[in-house]
C-alpha cells in the first residue's frame, strides 16, 4: 500500500501564519489550538523536549568527537581540549559546553544510510526512513515528526499550542496524516529585536485589546442567527468559531503573554544566552517549557560546511554552544532539567577527509548527538566512532533508537500504534527500543 503522504515546505508554513491575527487570526494559531480538542489526561506532567536542529549536518570532528591522533588532513585545524570529565574531549570551540560535560550525554554512534538533507533529516526528525529516494533539497513527510507526535499526545495549559518551531518548521517536522492541527507553531519573529511580538498572541499594531472585544461582541450576535446557532453535528463553522474563540482567549490570556515576554527576565539572564537571535530563542524555548509546552523545535541553519569550515565554527560556535550551555544551565538552576530534555544535532555529520575547499561534505556513517536532562546521566559518551572517525564501531545505534529514547523520555509509547484517516495502523516507530545508557 503506498504510504500517505503530505509534502510540506517552510515557506507555505510562513506565509500561511503572516496572516496573522488581522487576517481573523487565520493560520498558525487556530491550526495550533486543534489541538486542545484532544486534551492529555490529568496528571503529573512528562519530561518537555527542546531540540536544537543544526540543519545542513555539523561536523562530528569539529564538536564532540575530535580525532586528534588522525593525520592531518582528516582531524583538521582544530585540537581537542579536556572537559570536565576527565578522558572525555571535545572540539576547542566547544569551550562551555565541556565545562559542563558532567551534565550531558553525547551520544557517538548513531549511524544511517540517507546521506542528502532531505532524506536524512526525515529519517532523524520521525524516526522513519523515506520511502522513495528523496533530493538534497526536499521537504518531505512520509511519518509524523517527533514534535507532531508529542502535540497528539501531549496537551500544553491554558490554550498553548504543545509543538512550536522557530524560526521555522525543518523540512520534515509536520504532522503527516496527523492533521495540520498538529503542525508547529512557528515564531518566526526575532526575540531579540526590539519591541518582539508574537504573530497570533498579540492584537497587530493599532488593535488594542478592547477593540478585539468589540469585534468579538459583534461576531457573537452574528452567531445568534439561526444558520450560526444550528448545533448539527459536525458542523465545520461551529467548530472554526470554537477555534477563533480559543485564540482570542490565548490572546487576552495573561499567562501566555508572560510565556512570550522575554523581557521580563533580568538583564544578566539575558545577557547569558547571548544577546543575539539564536540566544534569545533559546531563552524564549526555556519560557515556552515552564509554561507546559512539550515539545519546542529550534530549526538553526548554516550547518553544511562544504566550503571554508573551520573559518564557518570559529565565527559561529562560541556563541552558539555558549547559548546552549547556558540553556541547560539556566534549566538546572531552576529546577526545570529534570523535566526538560535538550537534544542537540543534525542530520548527519561530515566526511573524513578535508575536501579542496577546506570543507567536509555528507556522511552518514557517523554523526553526533547531544542529550542532557529528563534523567539523562550526564558525564557519559555512548558509544565510538573508529580511530579516524569513518564510521560509528562500537554501540552501533540507529535513527529508530534515538527517537524511540525521545518519546520514552516523553511519556510516551514509541510502540504505540497510531491510525491513519482511512484506517491503516502505523507504527510510531518500527523498533522501539530506546538508548538504555540514557534511560538512567
Amino acid at each position: 500500500m503506498t504510504p500517505p503522504r503530505n509534502c510540506q515546505t517552510t515557506a507555505s508554513r510562513r506565509d500561511f501564519l503572516k496572516l496573522g491575527l488581522g487576517a481573523l487570526m487565520g493560520g498558525g494559531l487556530v491550526d495550533a489550538l486543534r489541538a486542545r480538542s484532544v486534551a492529555a489526561p490529568a496528571g503529573a506532567r512528562p519530561a518537555s523536549c527542546i531540540l536544537v536542529w543544526m540543519d545542513g549536518g555539523p561536523s562530528h570532528y569539529e564538536t564532540f568527537d575530535p580525532k586528534p591522533d588522525a593525520p592531518a588532513e582528516v582531524r583538521g585545524e582544530f585540537r581537542a581540549i579536556e572537559t570536565a570529565i576527565p578522558g572525555i574531549r571535545f572540539s576547542e570551540h566547544m569551550e562551555r559546553l565541556a565545562a559542563i560535560a558532567d551534565k550531558l550525554a553525547i551520544v557517538r554512534s548513531i549511524r544511517h544510510d540517507q546521506g542528502n538533507h532531505g532524506a536524512g533529516n526525515h529519517y532523524m526528525i520521525t524516526g522513519a526512513p523515506p520511502r522513495i529516494p528523496v533530493g538534497c533539497g526536499a521537504f518531505v513527510s512520509f511519518h509524523p515528526s517527533m514534535g507532531s507526535v508529542a502535540a497528539h499526545e501531549r496537551s500544553a495549559p491554558d490554550g498553548l499550542p504543545s509543538y512550536f518551531s522557530m524560526p521555522s518548521m525543518t523540512r520534515s517536522g509536520g504532522p503527516n496524516f496527523l492533521g495540520a492541527r498538529y503542525a508547529p507553531f512557528v515564531v518566526s519573529d526575532d526575540p531579540n529585536a526590539n519591541g518582539f511580538r508574537v504573530r497570533d498572541v498579540a492584537p497587530p499594531g493599532g488593535l488594542e485589546i478592547d477593540r478585539v472585544d468589540d469585534r468579538r461582541g459583534l461576531r457573537e450576535r452574528l452567531d445568534n442567527f439561526k444558520r450560526f446557532a444550528d448545533k448539527a453535528a459536525g458542523d465545520p463553522a461551529l467548530a472554526l468559531d470554537e477555534y477563533y474563540h480559543q485564540g482570542y482567549e490565548l490572546m487576552a490570556s495573561p499567562q501566555a503573554q508572560r510565556a512570550f515576554d522575554v523581557s521580563q527576565e533580568d538583564p544578566s539572564v539575558r545577557d547569558m544566552y547571548g544577546r543575539n537571535s539564536f540566544g534569545q530563542r533559546c531563552l524564549l524555548a526555556r519560557r515556552l517549557v515552564e509554561a507546559g509546552v512539550p515539545f519546542v523545535t529550534l530549526n538553526e541553519g548554516g550547518w553544511d560546511h562544504h566550503v571554508g569550515i573551520f573559518d564557518g565554527f570559529k565565527k559561529r560556535m562560541p556563541r552558539f554552544e555558549g547559548a546552549i550551555a547556558a540553556l541547560i544551565q539556566d534549566l538546572d538552576r531552576r529546577g526545570l532539567l529534570d523535566s526538560t530534555l535538550v537534544v542537540v544535532l543534525g542530520e548527519f555529520g561530515r566526511t573524513p577527509k578535508i575536501n579542496k575547499d577546506a570543507g567536509r561534505d555528507h556522511w552518514s556513517n557517523a554523526m553526533s548527538v547531544l542529550m542532557a536532562g529528563a534523567g539523562t546521566p550526564g558525564g557519559q559518551v555512548v558509544g565510538a566512532t573508529d580511530a579516524y572517525g569513518f564510521a560509528a564501531s562500537e554501540r552501533v545505534l540507529s535513527p529508530e533508537n534515538f527517537v524511540s529514547t525521545i518519546y520514552h523520555k516523553l511519556g510516551i509509547d514509541p510502540a504505540k500504534i497510531l491510525h491513519t484517516p482511512s484506517g491503516r495502523p502505523t507504527f510510531i516507530v518500527s523498533d522501539p527500543t530506546p538508548i538504555r545508557e540514557l534511560m538512567g
